[in-house]
């Protein structure tokens, strides 16, 4: 099966084709279905029972819906447990709607194939390679290895390392940048050490910013340095995408999530304001992130609307601010 996407103004990406932008209703923009950590499948002490696998996500999506939810974004990339056929049979089962991705990042967790250099003298993968890959997997339907392609890749992610981008992530940045260029499909980056850094590497291959959402903005460091109200300034989005985890020296709380918000609408921002929870939904080889996908929408938006957030702020930022970015240009 291959899938034939093509540029508008109206329609997303879904794993069972392209929909209505305007179908998406309450968007869950940043979240993992089944995440796997590269080789935990050979495992000898993990299960991959795929029965169990589709009833658990069932019941997750399920729940989701009948607290108002219309999309999950599946923002794993091509080799952290990716499912394509899964994710079909779960959206035909439970009626929401799945955006999956293509790309990959850190470099730590990329496949030994994508970090072999194949040059003389040696030299990471250039960026145009990446962006072949990711491209394909967009124009042409995600891969199921050896076997097939399926549904178009809604969105490119990818992400680089917290000590700093290295080489290889660089190439990464501007491979899924060019990649959104070619498509109208946008651009989800997790940033390592500086976030304005990381996505000024991405705005260097002339992707307008609005195609661009900046991941892991509720960080400490990110906050402490201004990081939000920069790149909502750039006209990127702003990935608060952490709701939920209230005990990390890493991230901030939600009430101090909740500020941030209220911070960034009140500077002009509520169009640049994305919320997620980085749940998963299942996890091999990895803590499992527990959180219900209704959690954004049914707990943590009502905290902001009791610290001051309006209602129509609040639909924007759970509804119109997703559709805006994943609706193909």
């Amino acid at each position: 099966m291959t899938a034939h996407t093509a540029r508008s103004s109206t329609t997303v990406n879904t794993v069972l084709g392209p929909v209505p932008a305007d179908d998406l209703g309450v968007v869950a923009v940043h979240e993992a279905l089944l995440s796997v950590v590269p080789g935990a499948e050979h495992a000898y002490d993990i299960t991959m029972d795929r029965a169990e696998i589709f009833e658990t996500l069932a019941k997750k999506l399920t729940d989701f819906r009948s607290h108002g939810g219309g999309t999950i974004v599946d923002s794993t990339g091509m080799f952290h447990g990716r499912d394509v056929r899964l994710y079909e049979a779960l959206s035909r089962s439970t009626g929401v709607h799945i955006v999956a991705s293509t790309g990959m990042g850190p470099e730590e967790l990329l496949g030994g194939y994508f970090l072999t250099p194949q040059t003389n003298p040696p030299t990471p993968w250039p960026a145009e390679k990446f962006a072949d890959l990711f491209t394909k997997e967009v124009t042409e339907g995600m891969v199921v290895p050896r076997v097939e392609r399926r549904a178009a890749a809604g969105l490119v992610a990818t992400a680089a390392a917290t000590g700093g981008m290295t080489a290889t992530e660089e190439s990464l940045f501007r491979g899924a940048a060019r990649t959104a260029l070619a498509t109208g499909v946008p651009v989800s980056v997790r940033y390592g050490a500086d976030a304005v850094h990381d996505l000024d590497v991405v705005l260097d291959e002339k992707l307008p910013a609005d195609r661009v959402v900046v991941g892991g903005l509720d960080r400490r460091d990110a906050v402490a340095a201004g990081a939000p109200l920069e790149v909502a300034r750039r006209g990127a989005y702003v990935a608060l995408d952490h709701v939920g985890l209230d005990d990390s020296d890493t991230y901030v709380t939600d009430r101090e999530r909740a500020a941030l918000v209220l911070d960034l609408v009140a500077a002009g921002h509520a169009d640049r304001i994305l919320l997620s929870g980085n749940a998963t939904g299942v996890a091999k080889g990895q803590p499992a992130h527990d959180l219900p996908y209704s959690y954004v929408s049914s707990t943590f938006v009502p905290l902001a609307k009791s610290l001051g957030l309006g209602e129509e702020d609040a639909r924007r930022v759970l509804v119109d601010n997703p559709r805006a970015l994943l609706t193909l240009r």
